[in-house]
């Protein structure tokens, strides 16, 4: 349902870590957001009406979260559980998925899909 996957940074100099991050073959506007400690974000999930959202993918570019998450079946929330994930870090939602950003320090995150798409495909139960 969660996956997070750390970055692996593929050089270091003197001016710091660069890493190279697959598309996965999304173009089109994305979503780049900041979030202060202690703030939530989500609390919501996708059918995978829009292809953006099958899954959900979010880089955690600064920063640590705690994810929690439950399987969605018939609109109906299962046992929920958590994951938490700490920059660099790719996290990837399945659809079908609540979850909910709990942010335990100031961050950022560049999620790979736009407004319009998370419009349509995001459900709150």
């Amino acid at each position: 349902m969660i996956k997070v996957e750390s970055i692996t940074f593929a050089g270091q100099d003197e001016r710091g870590v660069t890493a190279e991050i697959d598309s996965l073959n999304r173009g089109g506007k994305y979503i780049l957001a900041y979030r202060k400690a202690g703030s939530l974000s989500g609390n919501h999930y996708h059918q995978g009406i829009s292809a953006m959202k099958d899954p959900e993918v979010v880089f955690l570019l600064q920063g640590k979260v705690n994810i929690r998450y439950a399987r969605v079946a018939d609109g109906n929330k299962g046992e929920e559980q958590s994951i938490q994930a700490e920059a660099p870090a790719r996290i990837e939602v399945a659809k079908n998925t609540w979850h909910l950003m709990e942010f335990l320090s100031d961050a950022c995150f560049f999620e790979l899909n736009s407004f319009a798409e998370g419009d349509k495909d995001t459900f709150r139960i």
